[in-house]
């Protein structure tokens, strides 16, 4: 294994981040904060690790092959959570350096789950650089899953090589940077549109951007204790609504709208089941919770943002609904697993599997019928391969897999069920809140610190598509 080649790498990533720090030291001297001195250190200690490591690989040879590939992708936001939480820490507003780590893997892997118990209480440089730590983290998974993934065959991503703006596998390295730059061009076009429509409402400079990075990585960060509530108008939770729901839109989509190619969007199939299940969704709540508002237009503003924040895996909450009925929770609880489409930045296990694991539950069924009769897989006009199949029906035994063993580890730290699976779907498929008591009104801060190491964990396994970490942390993959 080239190991120099993946620290060369890594020392990009730090720097990288070292640099993205200024933006809300900048922020930290225009307020007087005081949380100034955190992020000095916080950059120095990135660029420092960032040019050692660059010196001691810079003469690193060879390509990124699958091996480096996954132990690259894991390490990444890795020591993006351990070195991005340097100024959370430093700063005194978090008690400890796990929960420190915590709140910024939550936002390097877009979920959103939170320690903190007043928000508000933090100054702006660190309310700033928590809803960064998401847009970067967004951004890096839509690379990843678009650019990366397809072709180092994880969890049935495959299916990119044909859909995505992507590289070739065999020029994976020249066209890689390419790519980023449309795809970043993409985003960063997303991000300042809502900003822009957001400032339009009345809201501040420094909330809309913090709101605008929150919603293009469908991480759910605020900086609000309430949330998008906390404004009450409509017109913010209708514009949030849309960015949400454009979010967790496959990007690949995007690029080729923007190409002019919009019938694109129209000819997914996954973009089509994608607006289905939103669509379902909202309407089965709008009637479960009908006695919960006084107009058709309320429901119709309060179900509509919640079923696109979690369907998104974005998080925001504009109403409590820890306090829906049973049937209504089941409902969020199983768009929570669902989640966006791929090549979004959306968690969960993807509209895209879903539709492919229907369709091969209902094939198994015709073939008890007709054993003999051949029967082919089909998403958008083309045949799913066998190893695709393969890689998506393992994805899902490994997520349930993981899910169980989580559940039963946290249900043996003392916490009671509704809480032990909420919390592990929540953050398996990078939400942020569950229910009860990790529920929209409250925080993961009175988890047990195993069991935040252990959502921590949790977090990266959803968030780098299951397979990635646990290639890394499989025996065979360390031997020769």
């Amino acid at each position: 294994m080239n190991i120099r080649l993946v620290l060369n790498l890594l020392s990009r990533g730090l720097i990288f981040i070292g640099i993205a720090m200024f933006f809300p030291l900048a922020v930290s001297w225009f307020y007087h904060d005081g949380d100034f001195p955190a992020f000095v250190i916080g950059i120095v200690c990135c660029l420092i690790a960032g040019f050692i490591m660059l010196l001691f690989c810079r003469r690193s040879k060879g390509e990124l092959r699958n091996r480096e590939g996954f132990l690259f992708v894991t390490l990444a936001w890795t020591l993006a959570g351990l070195f991005g939480a340097i100024p959370f820490r430093i700063s005194g507003y978090f008690p400890s350096y796990l929960d420190a780590f915590f709140e910024t893997i939550s936002g390097f892997t877009t979920t959103g789950a939170s320690v903190l118990i007043d928000i508000e209480a933090l100054p702006h440089g660190l309310l700033l650089w928590r809803s960064m730590t998401q847009w970067i983290g967004g951004m890096g998974i839509i690379v990843l899953t678009i650019a990366i993934l397809p072709f180092l065959g994880v969890g049935g991503m495959q299916i990119f090589k044909a859909e995505s703006p992507g590289p070739t596998i065999d020029k994976l390295r020249p066209r890689i940077n390419e790519t980023a730059k449309l795809l970043w061009g993409i985003y960063v076009s997303f991000t300042l549109l809502e900003i822009l429509l957001l400032g339009v409402g009345g809201m501040s400079l420094f909330e809309s951007s913090c709101h605008a990075f929150s919603t293009l990585a469908t991480g759910g960060f605020s900086p609000r204790n309430a949330s998008i509530a906390a404004y009450n108008s409509p017109y913010f939770d209708a514009v949030i609504t849309v960015f949400m729901l454009i979010a967790g839109t496959n990007f690949a989509l995007h690029y080729a709208a923007l190409r002019g190619n919009v019938r694109r969007y129209i000819r997914s199939q996954e973009f089509r089941l994608y607006i289905s299940i939103f669509i379902g969704a909202c309407l089965l709540l709008m009637w479960n919770t009908r006695h919960l508002y006084d107009s058709i237009a309320g429901s119709i503003r309060f179900v509509t943002f919640q079923t696109a924040s979690i369907l998104t895996t974005t998080g925001f909450a504009t109403h409590d609904f820890g306090i829906w009925p049973i049937a209504s929770q089941l409902i969020l609880l199983f768009l929570m697993v669902i989640g966006g489409c791929a090549g979004s930045t959306g968690g969960g296990m993807k509209v895209m599997r879903l539709g492919i694991l229907v369709k091969y539950a209902h094939r198994e069924i015709k073939k008890l019928v007709h054993p003999n009769a051949v029967v082919s897989i089909k998403w958008d006009t083309n045949p799913v391969s066998a190893e695709v199949l393969q890689a998506i029906v393992g994805f899902a035994i490994f997520f349930i897999l993981v899910f169980v063993v989580s559940s039963l580890v946290m249900g043996m730290l003392g916490l009671d069920l509704v809480t032990s699976t909420s919390a592990v779907i929540a953050c398996m498929s990078n939400i942020g809140p569950g229910l009860a008591s990790v529920g929209p009104s409250a925080n993961f801060a009175h988890i047990p610190d195993l069991g935040k190491a252990l959502l921590c964990f949790c977090m990266l396994v959803g968030r780098l598509e299951v397979y990635t970490v646990l290639v890394v942390l499989s025996p065979v993959f360390w031997r020769r």
